[in-house]
């Protein structure tokens, strides 16, 4: 159809312009096919056309082709074209103003492109106004986010006229979250009896929903609208899910699809994002996959999308996270990239930087969310140089600014066992907000730098938050600074109006607990102002067993399998602490209870990067090529260490095999396989400096941080290991922990 209008154009074009011509059937003919480019979308070409008629068609025959061009311009927010085509009337016309009709679609274009100061000189200018002009202020103001000048321009228009539908909607969705304002806005239209429209009803239940506690009000608004069109279904399933109702919204889903009316991708989103939010959701997500694919949804792109994000917040597979990418089929946006990486991340950072990859080789355009979520991933790794290259991505692309993203740097860096680029990092940035002292103070605390995090904190010049109190007292508890942690707990709701909630207490008993201070942390237990969770008793049970506390130790065991059945912590802990006391028979009996309720411990895993490469471990070398080569060589490095020192701590091991055997068993510790096979592949490593970077999923067992320490004097070099706890830094026999995790 594009073609043949092009052809009509190009012949009508050299006719109009080798002679000056009156405005006959022809240039009629040509304002005609002006229109019809602008209907098709082809707005170039048809301000083209236009502006090639020679000469300029008079208002009187042409005010409504101009009419339509601005539109066309206001609806593309194409402010540079628009204000072309007003230069172009105004040179050609002495007296637009006549048409007023004319005019406020030269207000309405500009309000619409975000240009709102000409367009209120305009409509100051203009000799008339109807409530159209009125209204088209309004909406602009209401959509670019100027509610100040939607409320005057609003107010000011009462006194003139009385408000359509679409002038209330407009300032009803200026309102935002001011439910206040809302209300005033809401009682105006029940007055005038506008409370019936659909698009003021509309616009009322997501005011309602954006504001405090307001679902209840929007169910109102909803239940008291006589014929809601699908937007208002929207608009309601939507608010449920801004007020964190996943089950509500559900609810009205469901009773929206069996009533027949019909939804779009903008409900299937909705509901999505709610699943995102329920413990529960899972069931659910798998159902409204498969009437996404019956519906065929499952090819829009903004549902696939959802569907990724909901499975991945719903711990679903990641493999089936991938198959519904896949589905999209070439046309996969950055936001679509996002999710699948930001699925990938968690559990399988390897592969979320490998998309990361895939995603620059189709040449995309990364944003800051993505790079977010990309070093996010990093932090997941061994070793600093993927957020390194990361970041040089960010400088290339100019977001070096980029508070969100330094912060996520200092993270990953952190997590990658480097503190100075952590460092780094934090003292390069131009503006800093809580969240990034928070960083820097996590990144001390995990590396148990507690002074530093401290002196840090001294320096702090911003309003700290919950969060930062976790980690000062997360520091405290790391570097074993019992003295201060005390302080900052006791002073924080004094001196900085933040009210201690269970982070808190949790720090606070494992400051108490690693000191030995049992008596004082079952005072503070019993203290506290709401239930302990299970992350406190955990700690409570992690420092009776520090200190052979059986009996409390028995009490935390009790309560962590309540409130955690699943967890293998308690019996774990509990066993080993009867194994230490020589109670073998009763740690036995922890074990046989476990394997009774099918409590599964969690395997020790540790990962370590060589070359390009991560390579993983489990306790006892299994699924490695290397197997017999590295217990050849940790054989031989046991040899050198004992005569270094070293003691086997058999304690913990099976009582009823032979003590020979129990030191084999922690030979073959996946940290200690990994720290061998490092060792052996000394040539190949990727590593800055002379360090050796070990990651574990499970906290370092006793004799694992012993035998740590002596290699690191042994072979003169630095080994870092990154436990579920905690970072230990071993150099020349020396641990950054003080031997105090």
């Amino acid at each position: 159809m594009f073609g043949s209008v092009g052809g009509v154009f190009s012949g009508l074009s050299r006719r109009f312009t080798t002679a000056a011509v009156s405005l006959n059937s022809d240039a009629i003919n040509l304002l005609h096919h002006v229109r019809l480019l602008r209907s098709l979308g082809h707005l170039q070409e048809a301000l083209k056309l236009f502006y090639s008629i020679t000469p300029p068609p008079p208002l009187v025959h042409s005010h409504h082709t101009y009419a339509a061009l601005f539109h066309a311009c206001a609806r593309r927010s194409s402010l540079p074209q628009g204000q072309a085509l007003h230069r172009h009337m105004l040179l050609h016309n002495s007296n637009p103003d006549f048409y007023l009709f004319l005019i406020n679609h030269i207000v309405n274009m500009y309000a619409k492109c975000g240009s709102l100061d000409y367009a209120r000189q305009l409509f100051d200018e203009m000799p008339e106004r109807n409530i159209v002009s009125w209204t088209a202020l309004v909406s602009g103001y209401a959509q670019h986010g100027r509610p100040d000048g939607c409320f005057k321009v609003f107010r000011e228009m009462l006194v003139w006229h009385r408000p359509t539908e679409f002038a209330f909607a407009s300032v009803i969705s200026a309102c935002g979250g001011d439910g206040d304002c809302g209300r005033q806005v809401h009682t105006l239209a029940l007055k005038t009896a506008f409370d019936s429209c659909v698009f003021v009803g509309n616009a009322l239940i997501m005011m309602y929903c954006r504001s405090c506690g307001g679902a209840d009000e929007a169910w109102s608004v909803y239940e008291s609208m006589e014929f809601p069109n699908l937007v208002s279904w929207n608009s309601m399933i939507a608010g449920f899910q801004v007020c964190g109702y996943g089950n509500r919204a559900l609810e009205l889903f469901s009773q929206m699809h069996f009533s027949g009316v019909r939804f779009d991708r903008a409900t299937l989103v909705s509901i999505l994002s709610c699943l995102c939010e329920m413990g529960d959701g899972l069931e659910y997500c798998f159902q409204l996959q498969c009437l996404i694919i019956k519906t065929g949804f499952i090819s829009e792109i903004e549902v696939a999308t959802a569907l990724v994000k909901a499975y991945s917040s719903l711990g679903g597979e990641v493999s089936d996270c991938y198959k519904i990418f896949l589905e999209l089929d070439g046309r996969q946006d950055v936001v679509s990239w996002t999710a699948i990486i930001a699925a990938y991340a968690e559990q399988y950072p390897e592969e979320a930087i490998l998309l990361f990859r895939q995603f620059l080789r189709e040449c995309l355009a990364p944003d800051r969310h993505m790079f977010s979520i990309v070093l996010k991933a990093c932090a997941g790794l061994a070793t600093e140089r993927h957020a390194l290259a990361v970041q040089s991505h960010v400088l290339k692309v100019g977001f070096e600014d980029d508070t969100v993203l330094a912060n996520a740097l200092i993270h990953a860096c952190a997590r990658c066992g480097s503190i100075a680029l952590s460092k780094q990092a934090f003292d390069t940035m131009i503006s800093r907000d809580t969240v990034s002292w928070n960083s820097m103070l996590k990144a001390y605390a995990m590396h148990g730098q507690g002074k530093e995090a401290l002196q840090l904190f001294s320096q702090m010049d911003v309003q700290p938050d919950s969060a930062t109190f976790v980690a000062l007292l997360s520091a405290c508890s790391h570097a074993g600074m019992v003295e201060e942690g005390t302080k900052i707990f006791e002073t924080m709701s004094n001196n900085h109006g933040i009210v201690p909630q269970l982070d808190h207490y949790a720090c606070m008993v494992d400051i108490l607990g690693r000191a030995g201070r049992i008596s004082e942390v079952k005072e503070l237990i019993d203290k506290m102002p709401m239930e302990p969770d299970s992350v406190v008793w955990s700690a409570f049970l992690g420092g009776c067993r520090k200190h052979g506390e059986t009996k409390l130790a028995k009490l935390a065991a009790a309560k962590l399998k309540e409130l955690d059945p699943n967890n293998s912590l308690g019996y774990v802990m509990l066993s080993n602490i009867f194994s230490i006391d020589g109670r073998f028979n009763e740690a036995g009996l922890i074990r046989r209870e476990m394997e009774r309720k099918t409590v599964r411990k969690e395997p020790g895993l540790s990962w370590i990067e060589i070359g390009n490469h991560v390579h993983e471990f489990a306790s006892g070398g299994q699924q490695r090529p290397e197997r017999e080569a590295i217990f050849s060589e940790l054989e031989k490095l046991v040899r050198r260490l004992k005569d270094f020192g070293y003691v086997p701590q058999i304690s913990l091991a099976l009582h009823d095999i032979e003590d020979e055997q129990k030191e084999e068993q922690l030979y073959y510790h996946s940290e200690k396989l990994a720290l061998v096979f490092a060792l052996m592949n000394l040539g190949n490593r990727c590593y800055s400096g002379n360090i050796i970077k070990i990651m574990k999923n499970i906290r370092i067992c006793v004799d694992c941080h012993n035998f740590m320490k002596l290699v690191s004097e042994l072979v003169d070099m630095e080994i870092v290991v990154r436990d579920s706890n905690r970072f230990h830094h071993f150099k020349a026999k020396v641990c950054s922990c003080n031997d105090y995790w």
